[in-house]
Protein backbone atom coordinates (compact mmCIF):
# COMPACT_ATOMS: atom_id res chain seq x y z
CA UNK A 1 0.00 0.00 0.00
CA UNK A 2 3.11 2.45 0.08
CA UNK A 3 5.81 3.04 -2.08
CA UNK A 4 8.80 0.64 -2.02
CA UNK A 5 12.48 0.68 -3.86
CA UNK A 6 11.73 -0.59 -7.41
CA UNK A 7 14.55 -1.88 -8.20
CA UNK A 8 16.25 -5.22 -6.76
CA UNK A 9 19.75 -5.03 -4.09
CA UNK A 10 22.82 -6.39 -4.99
CA UNK A 11 23.90 -9.36 -2.34
CA UNK A 12 25.87 -7.12 -0.88
CA UNK A 13 23.71 -4.40 -0.39
CA UNK A 14 20.67 -6.85 0.76
CA UNK A 15 20.32 -6.60 5.24
CA UNK A 16 22.28 -8.95 7.16
CA UNK A 17 19.02 -11.20 8.38
CA UNK A 18 20.21 -13.49 10.98
CA UNK A 19 20.90 -17.37 10.96
CA UNK A 20 18.05 -18.50 13.28
CA UNK A 21 14.63 -19.01 11.11
CA UNK A 22 11.81 -17.28 12.31
CA UNK A 23 9.50 -19.92 14.57
CA UNK A 24 6.73 -21.46 12.73
CA UNK A 25 3.31 -22.79 13.06
CA UNK A 26 2.66 -26.05 12.18
CA UNK A 27 -0.72 -26.55 11.22
CA UNK A 28 -2.76 -24.88 8.57
CA UNK A 29 -5.59 -22.33 10.23
CA UNK A 30 -8.16 -23.26 7.93
CA UNK A 31 -7.66 -27.25 7.12
CA UNK A 32 -5.47 -27.97 9.95
CA UNK A 33 -3.39 -30.03 7.33
CA UNK A 34 0.62 -29.91 7.93
CA UNK A 35 2.12 -26.32 6.51
CA UNK A 36 5.49 -27.83 5.43
CA UNK A 37 4.72 -31.40 4.83
CA UNK A 38 5.25 -33.85 5.24
CA UNK A 39 2.99 -34.63 2.50
CA UNK A 40 1.17 -37.53 1.62
CA UNK A 41 1.76 -39.79 -1.63
CA UNK A 42 1.59 -37.86 -4.39
CA UNK A 43 1.03 -34.36 -3.69
CA UNK A 44 3.38 -32.17 -5.56
CA UNK A 45 4.21 -28.86 -4.38
CA UNK A 46 4.34 -25.12 -6.55
CA UNK A 47 5.21 -22.19 -5.46
CA UNK A 48 4.01 -18.57 -6.41
CA UNK A 49 4.31 -14.83 -6.09
CA UNK A 50 1.73 -12.43 -7.42
CA UNK A 51 1.54 -9.51 -5.14
CA UNK A 52 0.73 -9.66 -1.56
CA UNK A 53 0.51 -13.09 -0.18
CA UNK A 54 -2.72 -12.75 2.08
CA UNK A 55 -4.95 -12.54 -1.13
CA UNK A 56 -2.25 -14.83 -2.99
CA UNK A 57 -2.89 -17.60 -0.50
CA UNK A 58 -6.72 -17.51 -0.18
CA UNK A 59 -7.27 -18.25 -3.79
CA UNK A 60 -5.28 -20.95 -3.65
CA UNK A 61 -6.79 -22.49 -0.65
CA UNK A 62 -10.11 -22.56 -2.32
CA UNK A 63 -8.95 -23.79 -5.42
CA UNK A 64 -10.20 -27.84 -5.47
CA UNK A 65 -7.34 -30.18 -4.98
CA UNK A 66 -5.09 -27.87 -2.93
CA UNK A 67 -4.08 -30.03 -0.29
CA UNK A 68 -2.30 -27.60 1.53
CA UNK A 69 -0.97 -23.51 1.35
CA UNK A 70 1.68 -21.53 3.37
CA UNK A 71 2.61 -18.39 2.49
CA UNK A 72 7.08 -17.04 2.74
CA UNK A 73 9.36 -15.15 0.66
CA UNK A 74 11.66 -16.76 -1.67
CA UNK A 75 14.04 -15.16 -4.46
CA UNK A 76 16.33 -12.72 -2.09
CA UNK A 77 19.46 -12.61 -0.44
CA UNK A 78 18.76 -11.74 3.10
CA UNK A 79 18.40 -14.99 5.36
CA UNK A 80 15.41 -15.15 7.82
CA UNK A 81 14.07 -11.76 7.27
CA UNK A 82 11.39 -10.17 9.26
CA UNK A 83 8.31 -9.02 7.49
CA UNK A 84 9.62 -5.28 8.39
CA UNK A 85 13.03 -6.02 6.72
CA UNK A 86 11.43 -7.39 3.42
CA UNK A 87 9.02 -4.55 3.18
CA UNK A 88 11.97 -2.15 2.81
CA UNK A 89 12.98 -3.82 -0.05
CA UNK A 90 16.70 -4.34 0.79
CA UNK A 91 16.18 -8.39 1.21
CA UNK A 92 15.98 -8.97 -2.30
CA UNK A 93 12.63 -11.24 -1.63
CA UNK A 94 9.17 -11.67 -3.18
CA UNK A 95 6.33 -12.28 -0.85
CA UNK A 96 5.18 -16.19 -2.26
CA UNK A 97 2.58 -18.82 -1.28
CA UNK A 98 4.04 -22.37 -1.41
CA UNK A 99 0.62 -24.63 -2.75
CA UNK A 100 1.08 -28.17 -2.14
CA UNK A 101 -1.59 -30.06 -4.39
CA UNK A 102 -3.06 -33.22 -5.55
CA UNK A 103 -2.36 -33.85 -9.67
CA UNK A 104 -5.09 -35.89 -9.37
CA UNK A 105 -7.52 -33.85 -8.64
CA UNK A 106 -5.66 -30.01 -9.90
CA UNK A 107 -2.71 -29.80 -12.53
CA UNK A 108 -0.04 -27.34 -12.23
CA UNK A 109 -1.40 -25.84 -15.41
CA UNK A 110 -4.73 -25.32 -13.46
CA UNK A 111 -2.94 -23.56 -11.20
CA UNK A 112 -0.97 -21.32 -13.32
CA UNK A 113 -4.81 -20.54 -14.56
CA UNK A 114 -5.84 -19.31 -10.90
CA UNK A 115 -1.79 -17.56 -11.46
CA UNK A 116 -2.48 -15.84 -14.36
CA UNK A 117 -6.01 -15.19 -13.57
CA UNK A 118 -6.09 -13.47 -9.83
CA UNK A 119 -3.32 -10.68 -10.77
CA UNK A 120 -2.05 -8.26 -13.48
CA UNK A 121 1.48 -9.97 -14.05
CA UNK A 122 2.29 -6.58 -16.77
CA UNK A 123 3.33 -3.75 -13.64
CA UNK A 124 6.65 -5.14 -12.97
CA UNK A 125 7.98 -4.28 -9.44
CA UNK A 126 4.25 -3.69 -8.16
CA UNK A 127 0.45 -5.32 -7.81
CA UNK A 128 -2.12 -2.65 -7.82
CA UNK A 129 -1.67 0.01 -4.78
CA UNK A 130 1.07 -2.30 -3.95
CA UNK A 131 4.64 -0.93 -4.72
CA UNK A 132 8.00 -2.79 -4.04
CA UNK A 133 10.39 -5.57 -5.44
CA UNK A 134 8.39 -7.72 -2.48
CA UNK A 135 5.50 -7.64 -4.41
CA UNK A 136 6.92 -8.64 -8.06
CA UNK A 137 4.78 -11.42 -9.94
CA UNK A 138 7.31 -14.63 -10.42
CA UNK A 139 6.97 -18.95 -10.66
CA UNK A 140 9.63 -20.35 -8.88
CA UNK A 141 9.76 -23.99 -10.52
CA UNK A 142 10.99 -27.07 -9.13
CA UNK A 143 12.53 -28.97 -11.88
CA UNK A 144 12.60 -28.52 -16.00
CA UNK A 145 8.93 -29.82 -16.29
CA UNK A 146 7.09 -27.13 -14.12
CA UNK A 147 9.89 -24.79 -16.38
CA UNK A 148 8.69 -25.71 -19.92
CA UNK A 149 4.63 -25.35 -18.45
CA UNK A 150 4.93 -21.99 -16.99
CA UNK A 151 7.12 -20.61 -20.03
CA UNK A 152 4.55 -22.16 -22.32
CA UNK A 153 1.60 -21.07 -20.23
CA UNK A 154 3.16 -17.17 -20.69
CA UNK A 155 3.50 -16.98 -23.85
CA UNK A 156 0.08 -18.31 -24.76
CA UNK A 157 -1.60 -15.89 -21.77
CA UNK A 158 0.63 -12.95 -23.44
CA UNK A 159 -1.07 -13.76 -26.35
CA UNK A 160 -4.50 -12.88 -24.86
CA UNK A 161 -3.48 -10.12 -22.85
CA UNK A 162 -1.47 -8.34 -26.10
CA UNK A 163 -5.07 -8.68 -27.61
CA UNK A 164 -6.37 -7.21 -24.57
CA UNK A 165 -4.63 -3.95 -24.64
CA UNK A 166 -1.91 -5.15 -22.43
CA UNK A 167 2.15 -4.67 -22.33
CA UNK A 168 4.64 -7.39 -21.82
CA UNK A 169 4.62 -9.92 -19.09
CA UNK A 170 7.19 -9.24 -16.18
CA UNK A 171 6.96 -12.44 -14.56
CA UNK A 172 9.91 -14.09 -13.38
CA UNK A 173 10.61 -18.06 -14.21
CA UNK A 174 13.11 -19.19 -12.39
CA UNK A 175 14.24 -22.03 -10.02
CA UNK A 176 13.02 -22.10 -6.39
CA UNK A 177 15.14 -21.75 -3.65
CA UNK A 178 13.95 -22.85 0.23
CA UNK A 179 11.50 -20.30 1.26
CA UNK A 180 11.77 -18.68 4.29
CA UNK A 181 9.20 -17.97 7.33
CA UNK A 182 7.39 -14.94 7.53
CA UNK A 183 5.60 -14.40 11.03
CA UNK A 184 3.15 -16.62 11.84
CA UNK A 185 0.02 -14.55 11.78
CA UNK A 186 0.50 -14.20 8.05
CA UNK A 187 -0.41 -17.53 7.47
CA UNK A 188 -3.92 -17.70 6.70
CA UNK A 189 -4.12 -14.33 7.61
CA UNK A 190 -7.64 -13.55 5.50
CA UNK A 191 -9.27 -16.46 7.66
CA UNK A 192 -8.23 -14.98 10.63
CA UNK A 193 -8.72 -11.67 9.74
CA UNK A 194 -11.81 -11.28 7.32
CA UNK A 195 -12.17 -7.94 7.05
CA UNK A 196 -7.82 -7.70 6.08
CA UNK A 197 -6.94 -5.95 3.33
CA UNK A 198 -6.31 -7.92 -0.25
CA UNK A 199 -4.44 -6.46 -2.49
CA UNK A 200 -5.10 -9.21 -5.40
CA UNK A 201 -6.94 -8.82 -8.46
CA UNK A 202 -6.67 -10.09 -12.25
CA UNK A 203 -7.15 -8.02 -15.80
CA UNK A 204 -10.20 -9.52 -16.33
CA UNK A 205 -8.03 -11.76 -19.24
CA UNK A 206 -9.16 -15.31 -19.69
CA UNK A 207 -6.20 -18.01 -19.27
CA UNK A 208 -5.75 -19.54 -22.96
CA UNK A 209 -8.44 -22.30 -23.30
CA UNK A 210 -7.55 -24.74 -26.13
CA UNK A 211 -4.89 -22.91 -27.99
CA UNK A 212 -2.92 -26.12 -28.95
CA UNK A 213 -0.04 -24.94 -26.00
CA UNK A 214 1.63 -28.56 -26.27
CA UNK A 215 4.64 -29.08 -23.60
CA UNK A 216 5.85 -32.18 -21.42
CA UNK A 217 3.84 -32.10 -18.13
CA UNK A 218 5.24 -33.02 -14.91
CA UNK A 219 5.89 -36.67 -16.13
CA UNK A 220 7.47 -35.97 -19.19
CA UNK A 221 4.03 -36.81 -21.20
CA UNK A 222 2.89 -34.14 -24.04
CA UNK A 223 0.09 -31.98 -22.81
CA UNK A 224 -2.04 -29.13 -24.28
CA UNK A 225 -3.74 -26.33 -22.98
CA UNK A 226 -7.50 -27.00 -22.83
Amino acid sequence: MFKRPATLPSPEQALPGRPTPIAATERHYVSGRPLAGPWPDGVRTAVFALGCFWGAERRFWETSGVYSTAVGYSGGFTPNPTYQEVCTGKTGHAEVVLVAYDPAQVSYEGLLRVFWEEHDPTQGMRQGNDHGTQYRSAIYVADDAQRRIAEASRAAYQQRLTAAGYGPITTEIREVDPSTTPENYHQEYLAKNPGGYCGVGGTGVACPVGLGVSVGDESGAPIKFV
